[in-house]
């Protein structure tokens, strides 16, 4: 069956994150889109204190539909595990997989702080959420830590609002189980960043679907061959040819 991939970025980047690994994609004759979320990188003029997780599940919702695609594999990495989640909710028929990538997981009703709690700990007392710093190796800058590649991910980097972390997120559409799930869990990261269990059988009925990564939370920058390869190879069954650890 043909898919689309349809790539979506977390906190803080943009959809140029993606640029090493799309043409890995688009290689095996997938189209592929990396739209980047309301208030960053090229929109960051629009960020405000209203924008939120629904902005941003609006922006996924308006290219699927105004492109009229079908068939996705929606990724989504870090907080994008929550904008997946609420886009699946919306429009489930046109999801074929829904990918975690080391991402956020909720359940109905909610928050990027519910699901990960630590991320209390970036709030200010203001509306804008800065990037995290750069840490010693070797997490480094969200799992970057080439000084070449820091750079780069500078250039892409600014502010989210606080709404993002703060809305919840409906998952009440008795479609949604259906869609069956991957997760992919990278390996390197900090202490207070470990992954929600994933239940041994997923809402449609299937076992879990969970793949390892041994690289840091960026793994498209530092990774992408073998991100690539996982994704190409989401829903074959684990150990054929698309397990990285």
């Amino acid at each position: 069956m043909a898919m689309t991939y349809v790539l979506v970025h977390g906190a803080w980047h943009t959809g140029q994150c993606w640029a090493r690994v799309v043409p890995r994609l688009a290689a095996s004759g997938q189209p592929v889109y990396t739209p980047t979320l309301t208030g960053y990188g090229e929109t960051r003029h629009l960020l405000s204190p209203d924008v939120g997780l629904r902005t941003h599940t609006a922006d996924v919702v308006r290219l699927l539909t105004e492109a009229d695609l079908h068939d996705v594999v929606l990724v989504g990495h870090s907080y994008a595990g929550m904008v997946i989640s609420a886009v699946a909710n919306e429009v489930p028929e046109r999801i074929a997989r829904l990918v975690y990538l080391d991402a956020m997981v909720p359940a109905d009703g909610e928050t990027a702080i519910d699901v990960m709690p630590v991320t209390r700990t970036m709030l200010g007392t203001g509306w804008r959420v800065p990037p995290l710093p750069e840490q010693p190796a070797p997490f480094g800058l969200f799992g970057v830590t080439d000084p070449g590649d820091i750079a780069w991910l500078r250039t892409m980097m600014s502010d989210q609002s606080l709404r993002c972390l703060e809305e919840p997120v409906a998952q009440d559409n008795p479609a949604l189980r259906a869609i069956p799930r991957t997760h992919i869990h990278c390996t390197v990261k900090p202490e207070g960043f470990d992954h929600r269990p994933v239940p041994a059988v997923q809402p449609n009925g299937e076992p879990a679907d969970v793949r390892e990564l041994a690289a840091g939370h960026d793994c498209m920058i530092t990774a992408p061959a073998e991100l690539a390869e996982l994704l190409l190879g989401v829903g074959e069954p684990v150990g054929a040819g698309s397990m990285r650890s």
